[in-house]
C-alpha cells in the first residue's frame, strides 16, 4: 500500500490541526494504521494507532486527551486530529500501515509501509 500524508503546517500554541493520510494500491481495511513523529535531532516516536475496524486505539501518553486517530475505510483515509498543540509537538509526522492487522503496535519496526511525512510546526 502507498501512503500520502498531508495537512501539516504552521500553527500557534494552543491551536488545532488535522493531518490526513490517503492510502492507495491496497485494501485499506486490511491494515492497522499508526502515526509517528520525528523532531529535529531525535528518533522516530510513536504517536497513535488504530485497528482496522476502528474498535481499538492507543495513544502515546504525551498526546492523550489532545489527539485522536479516526479513520474512514470507505475513503481509505487515516486522520490525526490534533488540538491544544504545543511547541514540543513540532515534528515531521508520518503515517504507517501494518498488515496483517493482528495487534496494535507502537514500534516502528512493526509497520510495513510508510508515508513521506508532513511537517507540523507549533510556534510559542
Amino acid at each position: 500500500v502507498q501512503l500520502q500524508a498531508s495537512g501539516g503546517g504552521l500553527v500557534q500554541a494552543g491551536g488545532s490541526l488535522r493531518l490526513s493520510c490517503a492510502a492507495s494500491g491496497g485494501t485499506f481495511r486490511n491494515y492497522d494504521m499508526g502515526w509517528f513523529r520525528q523532531a529535529p535531532g531525535k528518533g522516530r516516536e510513536f504517536v497513535a494507532a488504530i485497528n482496522w475496524r476502528s474498535t481499538s486505539t492507543t495513544l502515546a501518553d504525551s498526546v492523550k486527551g489532545r489527539f485522536t486517530i479516526p479513520r474512514d475505510n470507505a475513503k481509505s483515509t487515516l486522520f490525526l486530529q490534533m488540538s491544544s498543540l504545543q511547541p514540543e509537538d513540532t515534528a515531521v509526522y508520518y503515517c504507517a500501515a501494518d498488515s496483517p492487522p493482528l495487534r496494535l503496535g507502537v514500534q516502528p519496526a512493526k509497520y510495513d509501509s510508510w508515508g513521506q511525512g508532513t511537517l507540523v510546526t507549533v510556534s510559542s
